[in-house]
């Protein structure tokens, strides 16, 4: 991609400004997304909005899995309404979790429409590619930021690649007709995802908005264009980048997907926020994408969410079944108990616990963990070494190994984190 904007000038490219951070709250829950602070993560929710107790629950079970920032759709004016109630019911049960507002081709309309629906929100979402075309496009988005000023709201400018700003992509491809050596098509749409939003930014710091209340996002389908696409967003600008995969598909493939390009981009420093957009199963936990997330941001050890459980994958040395009903067993009582340690302890969600098959690599992989175990592998002497901090703590025998190793657990535990206050 080319260095410089085909509609963006030098001058403002290459000035020099600080990172800027976001900061979204609701009542006394803040949650600050920019450089220095842990990546955020959002999920939204897909229930009719309108359906309240649907969207109450559905929210619900998504800030359980972990998300710190849910967006709703707002579409029409039942929505719009709907909003106010699902806050006060959220806030009665002591869910504070800031609700974003996801507006397409109608927002501006709504907002005004709706002065409860605008305050119940924290943040906006605006997609500049469907707020109209010509001055009709200018006076909406204007009236948006209007009203985002008016009760202090961040804004997240959305850019999609199946929505693009007809209005911008037409005036690239009229300068790329111009040039001696001319984009290709996917360059062309590249330049008009990342026009589209640092020129939306800077309409709206015209029309009064502080640059500390803008996140961008310039979303795609392909792993390799939306890396590509934000690894040049990101040398273009300073304000805080939302990271997402949309469309990623369904089932493995959507999760792959989505991890792969959310991976190398959060492994060179480059997003503050990110959601995974994943297509559901049928009967399928909405809060799957953010349990994706989390997974994510802790192998990246970005963030630690609970105690972390390696184990190897099995092999001719090892007793399937039993190996692996071991390591299921151990995985269940850390998730069950994960939210209870963490209450409870200082640091434990950093603790990672080793479960291996065999001599051949499990002792020195156990010795690299907390507290790890190894298991003795088909025809081998039926013991099983215990590690913790890497060194040799004692050795399980007989047809009670998980009992065992869960109680040498539970007393490292005890003896290893503090107690919070």
């Amino acid at each position: 991609m080319k260095n410089n904007s085909l509609l963006i000038k030098d001058s403002i490219l290459n000035k020099n400004h600080k990172s800027y951070y976001v900061n979204i709250c609701w009542k006394n829950n803040y949650v600050k997304i920019g450089k220095g602070y842990p990546i955020i993560i959002q999920s939204m929710t897909n229930t009719d909005t309108a359906d309240i107790e649907s969207t109450v629950n559905q929210i619900k079970d998504l800030v359980d899995a972990g998300s710190e920032l849910v967006r709703i759709t707002v579409n029409n004016d039942k929505a719009a309404k709907a909003v106010h109630k699902i806050r006060n019911l959220l806030d009665n049960n002591g869910i504070f979790v800031p609700l974003i507002g996801d507006f397409h081709f109608n927002g501006h309309k709504l907002l005004n429409e709706n002065p409860n629906c605008a305050k119940s929100l924290s943040k906006y979402r605006i997609n500049p590619g469907n707020v109209g075309r010509y001055k009709t496009k200018d006076n909406n988005f204007a009236q948006m930021i209007k009203i985002a000023n008016l009760y202090n709201k961040p804004i997240r400018i959305g850019v999609n690649w199946g929505s693009l700003d007809q209005d911008i992509l037409s005036s690239i491809m009229n300068e790329n007709n111009k040039l001696a050596n001319p984009l290709d098509s996917t360059q062309i749409m590249k330049e008009a995802m990342i026009s589209s939003a640092i020129n939306s930014a800077l309409y709206a710091e015209k029309l009064g908005m502080k640059a500390n209340n803008i996140i961008l996002s310039c979303k795609v389908s392909h792993v390799n264009d939306l890396i590509s696409i934000y690894q040049e967003l990101s040398k273009r600008c300073n304000y805080a980048l939302h990271l997402g995969l949309t469309e990623a598909g369904i089932g493995i493939s959507g999760i792959i997907a989505s991890t792969s390009a959310l991976s190398i981009l959060l492994n060179q420093g480059i997003g503050n926020t990110i959601r995974v957009s994943v297509t559901n199963q049928p009967k399928e936990k909405r809060s799957l994408e953010v349990l994706i997330a989390k997974n994510i941001l802790q192998v990246l050890n970005l963030r630690y969410f609970s105690p972390k459980l390696i184990s190897c994958p099995g092999c001719g040395r090892t007793n399937g079944l039993f190996f692996q009903k071991l390591v299921s067993d151990i995985q269940l009582y850390l998730e069950q108990n994960s939210s209870i340690w963490m209450k409870k302890y200082i640091g434990v969600e950093n603790m990672t616990v080793a479960v291996m098959g065999c001599v051949v690599n499990g002792p020195g992989e156990s010795k690299h963990a907390n507290i790890g175990i190894s298991l003795p592998g088909n025809g081998e002497f039926p013991v099983a070494p215990v590690y913790i901090n890497g060194i040799h703590h004692t050795t399980i025998k007989g047809n009670d190994i998980y009992h065992q190793f869960i109680n040498i657990l539970n007393q490292y535990i005890n003896k290893t984190y503090k107690i919070k206050m």
